[in-house]
């Protein structure tokens, strides 16, 4: 099951099999307090390949994401992750436009949406 969320509370709990798919802001980092998750990475280009990377973490295991974007956290054991803003984060994604965030235009570009 995948439940996609337009902004992530600060403490996330998964059971296995179990996947959360979020939007973080650039510099936002996850600290996984308990059992061991899967992390795909916003796509990125590489040339003219888009790509995502794909993170293991264990417990204990902290990750930045350099950029921003979707990512999607499945868990592989039981698994409470910490996700936080960057720091010197001043705004709220709730409060910019679906229309002005690169991922939503990539989207409306690629669908004719």
């Amino acid at each position: 099951m995948i439940t996609t969320l337009s902004q992530a509370p600060d403490s996330i709990v998964l059971e296995p099999g179990q996947s959360l798919r979020t939007w973080v802001d650039a510099g936002a980092w996850l600290q996984l307090a308990e059992g061991r998750a899967r992390v795909v990475s916003p796509p990125g280009w590489f040339g003219e390949t888009l790509f995502m990377a794909e993170t293991l973490l264990d417990e204990g295991d902290v990750h930045r994401l350099p950029q921003g974007g979707w990512i999607e956290v499945s868990a592989l054991t039981p698994v409470h992750l910490r996700l936080h803003a960057p720091l010197g984060a001043q705004a709220s994604r709730a409060d910019v436009p679906v229309e002005a965030r690169p991922v939503m235009r990539f989207v409306r570009l690629l669908t004719g949406w």
